[in-house]
Formats: C-alpha cells, structure tokens, sequence
C-alpha cells in the first residue's frame, strides 16, 4: 500500500510513536509526515536500549532515507523545534509546511493562566488551544512569517500528493487520541481540533481517496491524562497492582486506566474507517507475552484477548506490541 494514516484509538498514549518508528525501519517509506496539534503530543520509542522523545518530528526519524514533513494544520512552537532538528540531526530531509501556526510565549501564558482551560479541561500548557483560537480568529503568525525557520519551509501538501502519485510510500502520523477530538471526544475535556484519521489526512492536505490504509492503534488497556470521564476507571493502587501506571510524556503527569473498552473501540473504528488495527503493550496486560514476535507462540489468553478484538471489531490486528522496544513485535501483514 502507498499512503498510511496512524492514528490513536483511545484518549492517547497509545504507542503510536513506537508503531510508526517500526514501520519506518521495516517499511523504508519515502516519507513521513506528522499531522496532529502541536508540542502539546509526545511520542515515545525505545531502539537497541535507546528512549528516544519527539514533540514536533514525526517519529520515524531513525530513518535516515525517510524525509520528514510537518503538515500545515499543526502548531510550530520554534525552539522545541529546532532543538529536536539538532538532536536527531535531521535538517537536510526536514520539510515545515509554509501555512504551520507559530506557537509563541504568549499563547503559552494564556494557557497556562487561563483557569478553565488549566483546572477543568486540564490541558498541557503548551499554548496549542489559544494558538488555535487566534488561527480562527486569522491573526496567528505562520512558519512563513519566522526567520529561524526560513530554510526548512515548502508546500508539504504539494510535495506529499507527488510523491503518492508516484506509487512512493508515505506515512502520515496522528496525535493524540480519537476520543480528544474536538468534535467527537468528551466535551470539553478534548484538545483543540479534530484529531480523527480525516482531520489528521485534512493537517496534510490529501484527500480521502488518496488513502490506502487506516491504522488504528489501541493499547491492550485504556489510559487517559487530564480531566473527563473514563468508564470503568480503576484507583492508582489497582493500576499499581497492574503494572498499568503511567506518566504523560509531556507533561510528567500520571495517566487514569481502565480496562480495554470495546465498546469505545467499536465507535473508534467507524469514526477513523479503520482498515487495520495496532494494539500496543500486550506484554504489560499479560507479561507472559513478553518480547514475543509470533502470534502462535502467545499463550492461550493473550491470542484470545486478539481474536475477542478483531470478532468485535471486524477488522484485523496486524501488529501487536510485546514491549518496549521498536522490533518487539509480531507483524501480521503478510
């Protein structure tokens, strides 16, 4: 397939960084390009040892041949940016789309002081809601409009469409999870636009036709960071208990949990037309199934847990994570 779209099942933190990093390496795309809001999503990944972080880049940078694009939907905030071009020393395969918004301290203030958005909705503070409050308002700042980014700009929407025309493989990463959707998450307690498998191909500038394949990635239980409902919530002692306690990767802050909601992924898989599903962290549900890589050799209750997944939802499983390294995986494509 020529064009995949990633996007999270749940309310995030589902281990999409660690599913596009392995496609990266094992599907050699010629390009990945992030969609999504802003710094406010971290993707995390682990490679021979290694815990490597983004916030701006798509997570396929362990790919040297890959070229890394930002679609023109998503929040900039420079300095993160730039720091993360250093860091993996991707400037030279860097493409920033013209029409990104620019995050700046004063978009961070407000949020950070505004007390409906930091105590109800509990948001990162990162200035990516009243960022995208001023782009509807037409009066936010654009990449085009900032020096330090001058050398990195181009028509990612333009240069993306080429290249899927050309039959090349592209992957386009989504932030956060369905449930923050601004339109079909738990209002208020969503980000601030849609983050659905549409909205993210809508950050890029490809149309629906464009698409091949739909991945959408759950995590083998449910976590969420901030406020809003989570059905069937269990206490920060059950979690412990789990092994299921986490920490946002931006924030720090510790993530609720409660068990796989299949009813939550039904609604999940209409929302994104979902053609395939990851499912992230089957060892910490059961750890029997540690760095497992052939679906065969899963025990009784694991395999079972998959196959309840795939008769509920109707759509196949086709890689599943069995720890926290990228090649700890069983891949079931072929």
């Amino acid at each position: 397939m020529v064009c995949k779209v990633i996007v999270g099942g749940f309310y995030g933190d589902e281990g999409k960084g660690k599913i596009i990093a392995y496609l990266s390496i094992k599907d050699n795309p010629q390009i990945a390009v992030r969609g999504g809001v802003g710094a406010n999503a971290g993707h995390t990944f682990v490679y021979n040892g290694e815990t490597f972080k983004v916030r701006m880049l798509p997570s396929a940078v362990l790919n040297p041949q890959t070229k890394l694009m930002i679609g023109a939907g998503v929040l900039v905030t420079p300095n993160i940016l730039i720091d993360e071009l250093h860091r993996y020393n991707v400037e030279k395969r860097i493409i920033i789309d013209n029409h990104c918004g620019i995050i700046d301290d004063a978009h961070i203030r407000r949020d950070m002081e505004d007390a409906h958005l930091k105590k109800t909705v509990g948001t990162t503070g990162t200035g990516t809601g009243p960022a995208n409050s001023d782009r509807a308002l037409r009066i936010l700042n654009l990449a085009k409009d900032v020096n330090e980014l001058k050398g990195f700009l181009g028509n990612v929407s333009e240069i993306v469409n080429e290249s899927i025309d050309k039959k090349q493989s592209v992957i386009i990463e989504g932030t956060q999870g369905t449930f923050l959707s601004l339109y079909h998450g738990n209002y208020p307690f969503v980000t601030s636009k849609d983050v659905t498998a549409s909205g993210i191909c809508s950050d890029i500038g490809v149309g629906p036709k464009k698409v091949d394949d739909v991945i959408l990635v759950f995590k083998a239980y449910v976590t969420r960071v901030g406020g809003g409902p989570l059905e069937n919530e269990i206490t920060i002692d059950q979690a412990q208990k789990l092994g299921w306690v986490e920490f946002g990767s931006v924030t720090g802050r510790q993530r609720r949990s409660s068990p796989f909601n299949m009813e939550l992924a039904k609604k999940s898989v209409r929302l994104n037309s979902a053609t395939q599903i990851a499912v992230t962290k089957l060892d910490v549900a059961f750890p029997n199934c540690a760095g497992m890589k052939e679906f065969s050799k899963l025990p009784p209750e694991a395999r079972n847990f998959i196959n309840d997944i795939e008769d509920n939802l109707g759509v196949k499983v086709v890689l599943i994570g069995t720890g926290a390294e990228i090649n700890e995986i069983i891949d079931r494509r072929t």
